[in-house]
């Protein structure tokens, strides 16, 4: 369903720090070039809001132009409302699509498990991957920071016995369309002050993968906030020892990533 724009919301300002970060990773990975049409996924959540306020303001500023559409994948979980995003998009003036997929219903049929992070990315990145090829974009963004790529990594490693974590970059199995997560150079302190700042309309309890069940990466996250607590230089560590992970395979722009 595309929502209907008008413009009447203003730009809002991002901060210095945040903008400096996105560029560098967009540099770094080479996510944007010349008249890309990127299609930001959506879930309403304080990460995904603060990097549709950054690519916004790239998008103003940047003397390479591109387009930028957006889009929501309701799972139709009792836990997500996606509405109040609705008129904040058609303020912004943003072509806004909403795709409804009863991921929810497939979840509680199919899987036993108390967590449905790894089944629910799949699926809301397959709609995503739909919704961009039907309405001509060949870029996705997504709005995973480093905080995100940290607890992937020790995710994989603690339970699958690989070092392995997101890519920043990747072109998806068909060929079609490229995956760029711009935010990865960025903490999700910095989103969450950000979107407290500018009183953004944070969807919480957003996540459809857990549908309010504890998930591992919750553990993860704690983990590492205990960790850092010892040594504030924690991030800045893992940030260099992740790199070559991260972009592993950007030479080539290698396919699709397995890792969820």
């Amino acid at each position: 369903m595309k929502i209907e724009m008008v413009t009447t919301l203003p730009r809002l300002p991002v901060p210095k720090l945040l903008q400096r970060r996105i560029g560098r990773a967009v540099a770094d990975f080479r996510m944007i070039q010349p008249g890309d049409r990127i299609l930001l996924g959506l879930s309403g959540g304080k990460d995904s809001l603060t990097l549709l306020h950054l690519l916004r303001a790239m998008q103003r500023q940047s003397p390479v132009p591109f387009e930028l559409g957006v889009a929501t994948v309701d799972p139709m979980s009792p836990d997500y409302d996606p509405q109040p995003l609705v008129p904040y998009l058609r303020a912004l003036g943003i072509p806004y699509f909403l795709e409804r997929q009863n991921i929810y219903e497939r979840a509680q049929k199919h899987l036993l498990r108390p967590s449905y992070c790894s089944f629910c990315a799949r699926m809301r990145r397959g709609v995503l991957y739909r919704c961009a090829r039907r309405e001509g974009y060949q870029v996705l963004a997504l709005g995973q920071h480093l905080d995100d790529f940290a607890e992937s990594f020790f995710m994989s490693m603690f339970y699958n016995g690989e070092l392995r974590t997101m890519k920043a970059h990747y072109r998806v199995l068909e060929g079609d369309l490229r995956v760029i997560r711009p935010l990865v150079y960025c903490r999700e302190r910095q989103t969450r002050q950000f979107a407290t700042e500018q009183a953004l309309p944070v969807i919480h309890e957003n996540c459809p993968a857990c549908f309010g069940k504890p998930t591992e990466r919750q553990h993860m996250k704690e983990l590492l906030a205990t960790q850092e607590a010892y040594d504030p230089r924690l991030f800045k560590q893992l940030q260099r020892a992740l790199l070559p992970l991260m972009g592993q395979g950007l030479e080539g722009l290698e396919f699709e990533e397995t890792y969820d």
